[in-house]
């Protein structure tokens, strides 16, 4: 018998825009393994003072642009920062259905009510309701859990989604054309569904 389960990477950390446009890099390249540890981890060209931190933040990173294909990489190295930020923001969301779907119901729902902000208590209460697709959720520690909305919410900070991560006031998303038509292009129609919900009425 099928066993649902969300695979979730949210701990692993927000957009990291500038370490995913490092990343993209890398992957665009075709680097061997042997090329990616010394750029990682003898190199340091994340800039981090741990290379356990950097492995860490390349995992997490690489694993969602793996999600999606080279176009979206390569948009992701070479856009502007508002672009580079929406790339990773759909790379977040192609990696993690627990985002998309906390966009799909709780966010979608604040527009249509026209509900000011966000609180942290709707990401509790979603994970709640989300045990009955994935009953391992109520086993996972409350820390995890509120680490989590606390990723989710500075994700959708940084992609300009909420004002800022205290007072999370909704704002519509200005999606860019190119984010759209690259989405259109690979039939990743459930996150662009998701991405026009957000957008301006």
């Amino acid at each position: 018998m099928y066993s649902f389960h969300y695979n979730s990477d949210l701990i692993g950390g927000s957009l990291m825009v500038r370490e995913s446009r490092i990343v993209a890099n890398l992957m665009l390249s075709g680097v061997d393994q042997a090329a990616w540890k010394v750029a990682i981890h003898e190199e340091n060209r994340l800039q981090k003072a741990r290379p356990a931190t950097a492995k860490r933040m390349t995992q997490a990173i690489r694993k969602r642009l793996e999600k999606l294909e080279s176009p979206f990489w390569q948009a992701l190295r070479d856009g502007d920062d508002q672009l580079a930020t929406q790339v990773a923001f759909c790379a977040a969301l192609a990696r993690n259905l627990l985002l998309v779907e906390f966009l799909e119901t709780v966010v979608a729902d604040a527009f249509v009510t026209q509900t000011e902000s966000l609180e942290p208590y709707q990401w509790h209460d979603f994970l709640e309701e989300r045990t009955f697709r994935d009953p391992a959720i109520a086993g996972w520690a409350a820390s995890s859990r509120r680490k989590m909305g606390q990723v989710v919410f500075r994700m959708l900070s940084e992609v300009g989604l909420i004002t800022d991560v205290r007072n999370r006031t909704l704002r519509p998303l200005m999606v860019r054309p190119e984010v759209m038509s690259l989405l259109e292009d690979h039939r990743l129609a459930r996150i662009q569904n998701c991405l026009n919900i957000l957008r301006p009425r």
